[in-house]
């Protein structure tokens, strides 16, 4: 797709390290949960900036259950 190595790159230096921090603002092993809260978020119930969201699946092993977590990117203070 045109266009899409550009915008991968301003997306890497937008949410880059230093620039500030992830914050987790939903985190389930519930699959049903799971599809119902960001469906609610989405319909605008919640409020979100989509464009600075990040959705992390956890896989899970036979030990461990699997992990959904929905983080939001909160910029960094600058420093003078």
């Amino acid at each position: 797709m045109p266009g899409q190595r550009k915008r991968r790159r301003h997306r890497q230096q937008e949410f880059a390290a230093g620039a500030g921090r992830w914050e987790v603002i939903f985190e389930t092993q519930d699959a049903a949960e799971w599809r119902a809260r960001p469906a609610r978020m989405w319909a605008g119930q919640e409020p979100v900036d989509w464009s600075s969201v990040r959705v992390d699946t956890l896989c899970g092993r036979s030990t461990r259950p699997t992990t959904y977590r929905l983080s939001r990117f909160v910029p960094g203070e600058p420093t003078a």
